[in-house]
């Protein structure tokens, strides 16, 4: 299982771990993808492609634009 916490929002929840999951894959899961969220697992900044591992603690940072 994958800890997630969506920061900002108040949600936190629980993503069953696949073999071969990518940060993109994980985002999409819980309803965001890489242009609207950045993800940072196990404490650091992680690129959309990078596989996540199994037990992983993972916030997500929704992007926040205006002008």
């Amino acid at each position: 299982m994958i800890k997630v916490k969506v920061l900002g929002r108040g949600i936190e929840k629980e993503v069953e771990w696949r073999e071969g999951m990518t940060v993109k894959d994980l985002l999409k899961e819980v309803g965001f993808n890489t242009e609207s969220a950045i993800a940072r697992v196990n404490g650091r900044i992680a690129l959309e492609d990078e596989r996540v591992e199994d037990g992983a603690q993972v916030e997500v940072i929704p992007v926040v634009s205006g002008g």
